[in-house]
Formats: C-alpha cells, structure tokens, sequence
C-alpha cells in the first residue's frame, strides 16, 4: 500500500494552525478538574477526579516536561507550533502553576467542606483536639519515627539524592548537637513503607458515621522537632521532586534489551528534576537553595498552601464506606454460551464493549485454549496486565500443557517496565517462548492467536482489541474487543506474529493495517478518499475518536479534506494539535473531548465511501510515534451488526453528548457543551449504563 501524497492550501509552516502538543495534553487536566467541581458528580469520585488530574500532572512532568527540558539542553527540533523549547518549557510553567492553584481551590474551599459535611474530616493541624494530638504523638513516636532517618546537612553530610515523587522535609536547626555540632539544616525522607494517608481512631463511637483523617506530611511537620532533642526547630516545611521518569535505552548499542532496561530503572528514581513543591511559607532562602541543588529555574517551583502530595488524598475513597457518596455499582452483561468459546466464535464475530461487556469472555478464552487437546498453539502480545494478571496463569498452564506458547511482551511499557520484567522471567520458567519485540518499535499492538486443530484441517481463533490485556482496566476504560474466526484476519495476525518474532520483510496484509508499514498510509489513503468524493459533489464524512492527535500529515490531509468540503466530526480526549473552525482551513472540522466516569480508550475511525463505509478500530491513536513508530493494528469490522453497533456506540453516541462534551474552539480552547433549545440531557456513557445498575 503507497502512501497517496495530499497537497494541503494551507503551508506545513504556518505555525498558527497547529496547537502546541504539550500545552494541549496539560489542558485536558482541567477538563478533569471539572468533573471534580461538577455537584452532580457523587462526592468522593469528585475526590477521585482531583486526585486523578494531580497524578496525571505528575506523569506530565515526569515525561513531556522532562523531553522538554532535555530538548532544551540538548537541542531539538522546533514543534509544528513553532515554539522553542524555552519558551515552551516557560509556558508549560506558567499553564501548570493555574492548574496547581485550581487543584487546591478545589480542594479547600469546595471538597474539603462538602466531605466535612458528610462526616468525612481530613484535619489540618490547627483543628487537632488535645486527645487527637496526644494520639498523633503517640503514633508519631511508635510507627513513624523509628523507620525515620534525619539527615544534618554538613561538610561530611553533604545534600542527599532526593527520590523522584517522595515525601520530604527540610527542617532548620538552631543550637548544637551532642557532637558539638552546630544545626542549621536538616533533611528528614518519608520512607514509602508509611501511609500518606492516617486514620484516626473514632473517638465519638459511631462507626461509619464519622471519619477522621490526616496527611503524613502534617503529622511530620507537627513532630518532627522530636527527631532533634536539644536543638531548636525554627521551621519545617515539607518539599516534593518530581523527576524526569523516561528511560533512555540505546537499543542499537546493547546486547540484550532485557539487562539494559533493568539497568535503567536502578537509577529512574534520581534522573533530572523538572519540578519543585513546597510548602509556600518556605523561606526564600531555603527555596533558592533547594532550586540550585536540583538545577532548576526560579519558575519551576510551586509554593503548596497544603499538602504537596495531594494526589494521596485518593486512599480515603478505599477508606470510607459510603455507596451514597459513589458512582452506582453496575453488573456489565455477560456473553451467554461462554462455556463453549470456539463454537460461538465458529458460528460468527463476537464484539465486547467494555467496560459495559464483562471482560470475562477474552480470559474464558485464553483459559479453554490452554485446556483444549485441540490446541496447538496460543501467540499473544502483553503491553499491560496487571500483576494479578489470570491471562498469564492461563499462558503458564499452556505452555505446561504441552501448546506451544509465545508471547511477545513489551519491556519499554511506561512505568509498568519493572512489572512485565517480572512476568517474562515467570513466562520463560515455565516454558513459554518469551519475544521483546522489535528494537526501535515498541510492540502496542493488542493481538491474541490461537491455532486449534479441527478435522484434518487447523483453524484460526484471534482476538483484537482497542485496550489492554488488563482485568483492572477493563471495568474503568472504554474498548472495543472482537473475536473472530476470519480467516483473512486470521492469516494477517499470523504473519505479524511471524514479523515480530523472526526475521521477516515487509509483509502484504489483506485486511488488517499495521504500522510502521501501511496504517498511516492507510488512514492518509483514506482520508483522500473522502477529500475526492467531496470534489466529486458526493457525500463525504470521517467520523474518528481516539485518544490523542498530532501527526502532522494526517491533520494537513485533514485540513484539506475540510478545504474540500468533507464532513469531519472528531473525538479526541485528551491533546489534540489540529485546529477546527478556521476559517477557510477547517470550516468543516469539529473536535470534542468527552470526559467522563469512564477513561475514554477505544479508537474508531469511519470513512463514508460514498455508502459503502469503512470501519476501523485499533490500538493507535493518530500521533506520530504510534503511526511511524510503533506495531500497532487497525482491524476492520467486517460483520454488518457488529459494525452498526461500534458505529453507534462508539462514535454517534458521543457526537449527541451534551452532559460530559467539551467542544474544541479556533483557538483551541474548550467549551463545555450543555443542553441548548430544549434538547434533554445526554450521556454517551450513561446511555451505556442503562439497565445494567445494579
């Protein structure tokens, strides 16, 4: 398949038709935010949503900030907005700081009262009773302090290594010690083992009526002065560091992938800082001190009037029992007939919508597979899983079985390195042919293949997905699973498990799309379809949903199909570079984020084909890296039923949200979408949940 070469009227090189791609994916946290603020949200997922919105702040930092930054220093080349890294790295800065200041007015002047209405009490020191503070003290000197080791800062102990993320505080010291030393600074690190979170005993005895908590960093604060008997503490103020978290292998200069990625993450925690919390009365002397140990600009330091960990605030939703102040548990459908997996799937296309369909029937499958006698043969990829994960009990028992297993698992799995690490040394013990993939191309895509023998002939079962191998995120995100017996799909996901295994060329794929091969050419030659069906005077419309977009071709093929008068309605949660609605650029394009109780996951893109459409779901979202530089799979839905209903509920029914939309302006800002001329309230999620509450 050749890449079909589209001419956009507008230059690449004009940099105001492209949204900065870290600007937008730190803008999506206030989408998020907004859900935290929304009184129709029950209170403590609003809690969550906080929570949610701050741990993804820190993995902002931990990786863009961090490539930013690195850019910076090193070089890099300009993005398609055309801002340097400098700049780009200030702007981040300052966007970020609105974003912190927004996080902790919610919390304190909206969520903490609402939570101290329903009895649930997250105390600052200063509303300690006398009992409450002696049994601080008491669990301070029992459980905290002796796993404490405070650190002077002197000549022979010079400033130490600060892990990235963790709890720390700086205390200033006056007088001497028992060695005659004189105190001026000290460093006390809360080691990991202790909850950031303390509950605290029910002093009223009324149960589950009344909850009492307290942050870790405020109980150090309180206490700390008992770490230096003798000395006087003239102020303790708790810091954060959040570091550059993303691995940098040489995969073209090791002998083996496995040993270099486990080297790496030995040193993760203690890559370059990209970030300062800490408490706002912090003296500025002792700021400007800790800036120059982590080589940071004065900009890159946020001053916390609370706790600079807050995104642990998020243990108190497992902690309170309160259904009243939840999402309303819901049972998703189960597939009937799951005990006879391959007959089912004999008889046609099996399609799950998760998180609305169980899950169950994919590891059902898995699991019959690894008991059939008929089964020769299980080959699946692993990018995430979980570390409880049945999927590979299910994969051991094959292999110990007698099927030949292969499984080609994905080390370079951001932040879940060391876990598939784990499960590869478990696979390989038991037998199971263990691949790492290709150098240079993270494996993403979600494939499953068994070869079952049935009759004198062997036959194809293979699952695709649009979502992870995970149990666990399966009931929080949306996907798209299907199964099928098709024998064009079935020899498509055999070659590319051949590619990623052995030592093969480009293959030609029937019916599949795989990239780095055909999937961006696919999608740009589809798109160009649309553009000539427009030219045509025929109707021409792309509907796509996805996570995130910002390869350029595709969002100047874009613009030329909206030039062309093409239809274009667009999904894209989280960062989006393409700009709808200007004028005599992308009249046609409009761009919406739906932000909901669920993480919006699966892909979909619809071509209209002047009436004979195409209908794609996928792993890759339509950004370069899982363009250009990933294996990742688009696999058509070929059933008529099953490609009506992903049509429906995978793109028509958040085109009609207007509960939990936000819609994409020129300027690429977004508008929050409500219900306008009587229209009534709809949710594409809600729409999903219906009948299935429990």
């Amino acid at each position: 398949m050749t890449i079909l070469q589209t001419t956009p009227v507008i230059p690449v090189h004009d940099a105001s038709l492209y949204a900065n791609r870290e600007l937008s994916q730190l803008d999506f946290n206030f989408r998020v935010l907004a859900q935290a603020q929304d009184p129709s949200v029950p209170l403590l997922e609003r809690l969550r949503f906080l929570c949610i919105s701050c741990t993804n702040l820190d993995e902002f930092f931990e990786i863009r900030g961090g490539s930013v930054r690195h850019a910076m220093e090193f070089g890099g080349p300009l993005a398609a907005d055309g801002l340097a890294p400098t700049a780009l790295l200030n702007r981040i800065h300052d966007r970020a700081a609105e974003l912190v200041d927004a996080q902790y007015r919610c919390f304190d002047e909206q969520l903490r009262p609402a939570l101290t209405e329903q009895g649930i009490r997250l105390l600052q020191r200063r509303q300690w009773t006398t009992e409450q503070t002696q049994w601080l003290r008491e669990h301070f000197r029992n459980e905290i302090m002796p796993v404490l080791s405070p650190l002077g800062l002197d000549p022979a102990h010079p400033f130490p290594k600060i892990l990235n993320k963790s709890l720390n505080v700086v205390v200033l010291l006056e007088g001497r010690d028992a060695f005659g030393r004189e105190g001026h600074m000290a460093i006390v690190r809360a080691p990991r083992s202790l909850p950031r979170i303390i509950r605290m005993p029910d002093e009223d005895g009324d149960g589950d009526a009344f909850h009492d908590f307290v942050f870790l960093s405020t109980v150090l604060s309180a206490f700390v002065h008992e770490l230096f008997p003798g000395m006087q503490v003239n102020g303790a103020y708790q810091f954060r560091v959040t570091r550059n978290s993303e691995l940098i292998v040489d995969e073209d200069d090791v002998d083996n992938l496995a040993l270099a990625v486990r080297d790496e993450l030995v040193g993760r925690g203690y890559l370059r800082a990209v970030r300062l919390e800490i408490a706002d009365e912090c003296p500025p002397e002792v700021v400007k001190m800790l800036l120059a140990n982590f080589d940071l600009p004065a900009n890159a330091v946020y001053k916390i009037d609370g706790p600079v960990n807050l995104n642990r605030v998020t243990q108190v939703y497992d902690m309170v029992h309160r259904p009243d102040l939840k999402f309303r548990p819901f049972l998703p459908r189960l597939l009937r007939d799951v005990d006879a997996m391959f007959e089912q799937i004999c008889q046609g296309d099996v399609l799950l919508h998760h998180p609305y369909d169980a899950f169950a029937p994919v590891l059902e499958l898995i699991r019959q597979a690894a008991e059939d006698p008929n089964v020769l043969a299980i080959k699946q990829t692993l990018y995430r899983t979980g570390s409880e994960s049945k999927i590979v009990e299910h994969l051991v028992q094959a292999a110990r079985n007698g099927k030949d297993v292969t499984v080609v698992v994905e080390l370079r799995a951001r932040f879940d390195e060391e876990a598939n690490l784990g499960l590869a040394d478990r696979l390989q013990d038991a037998g199971v042919q263990v691949v790492y993939g290709v150098v240079g191309y993270k494996t993403h895509a979600k494939m499953l293949l068994i070869v079952r023998r049935e009759g004198a002939a062997l036959k194809r079962y293979v699952h695709l997905g649009t979502g992870n191998y995970h149990s666990g995120t399966a009931r929080l995100y949306t996907d798209f699973s299907l199964m099928t017996a098709n024998p064009d799909i079935g020899n498509d996901v055999h070659l590319i498990f051949q590619q990623l295994s052995g030592l093969a060329a480009p293959l030609s794929l029937s019916r599949l799309l795989e990239s780095p091969f055909t999937l961006h050419s696919g999608v740009l030659e589809r798109i160009a379809r649309e553009t000539k069906h427009a030219r045509a005077g025929k109707p021409a419309r792309i509907v796509a949903k996805m996570n995130a977009l910002n390869e350029i071709q595709v969002i100047d093929a874009l613009y030329a199909a909206s030039q062309a008068g093409v239809q274009i309605d667009l999904v894209v949660r989280s960062a989006c570079t393409l700009k709808p609605g200007i004028k005599g650029v992308s009249d046609n394009i409009r761009v919406r984020s739906v932000v909901g109780r669920f993480l919006e996951h699966h892909r979909v893109w619809w071509f209209g084909n002047d009436g004979a459409p195409d209908l794609f779901c996928s792993s890759a979202d339509w950004l370069e890296r899982n363009l250009l530089r990933r294996v990742e799979t688009a696999f058509p839905i070929l059933d008529p039923i099953a490609a009506q209903r992903v049509h429906r509920e995978g793109l028509l029914n958040y085109l009609e949200d207007n509960q939990n939309a936000w819609e994409m302006q020129a300027d690429g800002q977004y508008r929050k979408l409500e219900p306008i001329n009587g229209q009534a309230p709809f949710s594409a999620q809600l729409s999903m949940l219906d009948g299935l509450y429990v």
